[in-house]
C-alpha cells in the first residue's frame, strides 16, 4: 500500500505557515484513503449513533471542516 496523491490542497494553502502537523487526506494505491487528524476516540466514541461502532484497531479522527471542503473536488464520485 502506498500514498498515490494528496486529496485537496496542501496545509500551506490552508494557512499553515510551516505546512507541518496539519490535517491532511491521501488516496492510497488500493483505493482507500488515509487521514491525518486529531485522535478523538475517547471523546467521541460515546457520541456515535446506535448503528455505528468501531473495531479495537480503529480510531475516530477529526479533521478541520476546511480540510474536507477543500478536498471535495478531488474526491472521486466512484
Amino acid at each position: 500500500m502506498k500514498i498515490v496523491r494528496r486529496i485537496g490542497v496542501p496545509p500551506t494553502a490552508r494557512g499553515s505557515a510551516s505546512g507541518a502537523n496539519c490535517p491532511d487526506l491521501f488516496e492510497l494505491s488500493d483505493g482507500n484513503f488515509a487521514v491525518i487528524g486529531t485522535e478523538a476516540t475517547d471523546t467521541l466514541e460515546r457520541e456515535l449513533p446506535a448503528d455505528a461502532s468501531r473495531a479495537d484497531y480503529e480510531r475516530i479522527v477529526v479533521i478541520s471542516r476546511e480540510t474536507l471542503i477543500r478536498a471535495k473536488s478531488d474526491i472521486p464520485d466512484a
